[in-house]
């Protein structure tokens, strides 16, 4: 579940600070050593890809609901990321087009009121309708990437320690 003591400023921050600090924490590591899985199935590249798949979905929620919707149909990242090439990508593209598709996203949410954050949507699809608003999903993106964030920074120092 999300965070919900974080501010909207504060989610703001989150999200503007995930793929700079993914850049940094992976700029030593070699294409091959992206792709190698060190924390047990995952590589680097796989928890970007599921990264990009969560933004991909979540982030399009936010928009949503900050351009006005009223219902919005349930999406799982897990069956969408099924949908889309990002698993095959090479890392260092695939992390240009997630900072690219990021600052998108935050030109959309930065000028927006504080009252379109909390507008709330009926969300369907997944069991019983759920009410929900940016903030929520804002929330959620920023504490689950912070989380990948650090199995990322785990995995790049482990593989650094290899060498």
């Amino acid at each position: 579940m999300p965070n919900k003591t974080l501010t909207v400023d504060e989610v703001l921050a989150l999200l503007a600070a995930t793929a700079p600090r993914i850049a940094e924490l992976t700029e030593s590591l070699k294409p091959i050593e992206l792709r190698r899985p060190s924390d047990g199935e995952w590589s680097s590249n796989d928890v970007l890809a599921h990264l990009r798949a969560c933004a991909d979905v979540w982030g399009s929620c936010m928009v949503s609901i900050i351009e006005g919707a009223h219902t919005l149909r349930a999406v799982n990242p897990l069956s969408w990321i099924e949908k889309t090439d990002y698993r095959s990508q090479d890392f260092r593209p695939s992390l240009h087009s997630f900072a690219r598709q990021r600052a998108e996203l935050l030109g959309v949410l930065k000028p927006a009121p504080r009252e379109d954050w909390l507008r709330t949507v009926t969300v369907t699809g997944a069991g019983a309708p759920l009410q929900r608003d940016a903030l929520f999903y804002g929330r959620w993106m920023a504490g689950h990437e912070r989380a990948h964030v650090k199995q990322i920074a785990k995995m790049a120092g482990a593989l650094e320690q290899e060498r």
